[in-house]
């Protein structure tokens, strides 16, 4: 077995243990605290984390001998890039682990919002039988805008499609040949606002999508759209979809992410035309699995020196 120390600091489905231990000396200390974190992170070659774990430039100072940084899913925000590059420190990820869990939960958030299934649930266990209040809509034959069609967006896309829906796509990253070749309609973010009754997000949290979808944006979209948003919560602006929602402009959201996690007893959770989830796109067993498969792998192989398949910085 090579000298390598590897330290999980978010839990690791048991399958990416079984890979790191037959090669490595691995130690889970999941949940361990920020200040723990800097005790100790000098002693290993690899940090694998989630979403919970920041990997500050404090983190990189500490870690000596660090040599790669994994982050088993896609989302890297909480991981110091330039800290990283400064030290010499590789970042992998395990992009494709999810994709299935969370465009499966995009068209859920979807479903649930247009056909009021949660408050159909909740009534029904309070023992009302509310029939004749919940006229919902369907998603035959609405145009729906996805922000952001790579590997997440597209699948969304192609699941949208099955529902027969019109798919239109924004996304600067790609070619509109690009965009074609993956089932949508390309257009421009403005046409995207305009002609969309469903938008759903797809993009990371960076500084040019931090709260891109504000109130000049809202101001943009048709009356009576809705927003699902299973990306990153910073995205959109929480004040400004509030607002939106309480003019009626936006006709109801479905939220798996916020720009504090957990959002706590805050208005836009509690409002009545919002469904809600804790951060659950990635948390299905099969994603989990995959991503844990993926990231030991992508880790080893760059202690190794191998090729990699998903290096971030």
């Amino acid at each position: 077995m090579a000298a390598w120390k590897v330290l999980l600091t978010d839990g690791l489905e048991e399958n990416g243990k079984a890979i790191f231990q037959a090669a490595a000396e691995t130690v889970d200390k999941k949940g361990i605290s920020a200040e723990e974190l800097l005790q100790i992170v000098g002693e290993y070659d690899a940090l694998v984390v989630r979403g919970r774990t920041k990997v500050t430039p404090a983190v990189f100072e500490a870690a000596k001998k660090l040599k790669v940084v994994g982050r088993a899913g896609v989302g890297v925000d909480n991981i110091d890039l330039a800290a990283a590059k400064a030290h010499n420190v590789i970042v992998v990820n395990s992009p494709i682990a999810t994709t299935i869990a969370v465009a499966e939960l995009a068209m859920a958030l979807m479903l649930a919002v247009v056909r009021e299934v949660p408050r159909a649930d909740a009534a029904m266990k309070s023992g009302v039988w509310l029939k004749k209040e919940l006229e919902g809509g369907e998603l035959w034959r609405k145009t729906l805008g996805v922000i952001g069609y790579g590997r997440i967006g597209a699948a969304v896309g192609a699941r949208a499609a099955a529902f027969e829906m019109n798919v239109i796509a924004y996304d600067p990253e790609l070619s509109d040949e690009e965009i074609r070749k993956r089932g949508a309609e390309p257009v421009k973010l403005d046409a995207l606002y305009a002609r969309a009754d469903i938008i759903t997000i797809h993009v990371p949290l960076i500084a040019s999508t931090k709260a891109m979808i504000n109130a000049d944006a809202f101001s943009k979209m048709k009356k009576g759209v809705i927003i699902v948003d299973a990306a990153r919560g910073g995205v959109i602006d929480e004040d400004a979809l509030l607002a939106a929602l309480d003019s009626g402009h936006v006709a109801a959201a479905g939220l798996d992410v916020f720009n504090t996690e957990p959002p706590g007893d805050i208005a836009l959770v509690k409002h009545p035309h919002v469904v809600c989830t804790p951060h659950i796109g990635a948390q299905t067993v099969e994603a989990q699995q995959r991503a844990a498969d993926d990231i030991a792998n992508e880790v080893l192989a760059a202690l190794r020196g191998d090729a990699l398949r998903w290096r971030v910085a």
